[in-house]
């Protein structure tokens, strides 16, 4: 479906990709991860058309430089950073959709299913809005095309609690009909959401493996947290979650989809001397 053959990329005197080669097929939900000034966002911008590079650069054949508007029309893409568009968000989603040649509906149909009111919108400049909303409008900008390849860099950065959720699910509604390639610097941000993790280093692949696609994306855990004594800290941190509590503070419940398990492990690893008991609770059945 995508091929990478050899692809060499320098700006300046630093070469940022050295050689690079890849396959991804129909169905690879790929980790790209790194740290910063790896190569990730250089490989991204080759597979979009934004550079020249060294080596062969295909979507099914098509070369991203040669045939842009065929390629682009096959791949939704949510950047890290937001672009500084000024236009209104309504026109935003009428001009994504014409170049893709999309509904426009199905846009503002995963804009509501992550919360977000296209209507009351409207009018509402892009960049005016604030980081979440942003997000979660890019996002319904790139799941609402017709295309069978998603792009995502750092994709739940910004969402809410019950936006990620929805992301996720909407994610496993294309897992077996698309290629995803999913860029982030930390491998737990994104295990749970793939079956193929390939790291860059300094231009190069050093890992490429593929791994047990074991966590359904659509997942949804009940949880809940008993704490030895209540922590103004713990309780700023787990309501980021969406998390409730009573007035003690020292039970509190609440949801982590499944794909974020390991991060939500992770946070509260940091609180293990307060912790008496933590419960994940999926389809009835306890997992830890």
């Amino acid at each position: 479906m995508i091929s990478f053959q050899k692809i060499s990329k320098r700006f300046g005197r630093v070469e940022v990709l050295k050689g690079l080669s890849m396959e991804v097929a129909r169905g690879d939900r790929i980790a790209l991860v790194g740290s910063n000034g790896a190569g990730k966002t250089t490989l991204i911008r080759c597979l979009l058309g934004e550079y020249h590079c060294h080596g062969k650069v295909e979507v099914e054949g098509l070369d991203p430089r040669t045939h842009r508007t065929e390629v682009l029309r096959r791949i939704g893409f949510v950047p890290q950073i937001a672009p500084p568009l000024k236009m209104p968000c309504a026109q935003l989603i009428r001009f994504a959709a014409g170049v893709s040649s999309s509904d426009p509906e199905r846009m503002h149909e995963i804009s509501r299913r992550l919360g977000l009111d296209p209507a009351r919108l409207r009018r509402q400049p892009f960049n005016r809005l604030s980081g979440g909303q942003k997000q979660k409008l890019l996002i319904s900008i790139a799941l609402g095309r017709d295309c069978d390849i998603l792009v995502l860099d750092e994709p739940a950065a910004n969402l809410d609690p019950e936006a990620r959720h929805t992301f996720f699910q909407l994610l496993a509604e294309r897992q077996k009909s698309a290629a995803m390639l999913i860029s982030s610097h930390r491998l737990d941000e994104v295990a749970a959401l793939v079956n193929r993790v390939v790291e860059l280093d300094q231009g190069e692949i050093v890992l490429d493996d593929h791994v047990e696609d074991a966590v359904a994306m659509d997942a949804v855990l009940s949880s809940r947290i008993t704490l030895a004594h209540p922590s103004s800290a713990f309780a700023e941190t787990i309501r980021e979650w969406g998390f409730e509590s009573g007035k003690g503070e020292t039970v509190w419940t609440g949801r982590v989809s499944g794909p974020d398990r390991l991060r939500f492990l992770g946070v509260l690893s940091r609180y293990a001397a307060l912790l008496k008991g933590v419960e994940l609770l999926e389809n009835g059945a306890d997992k830890q």
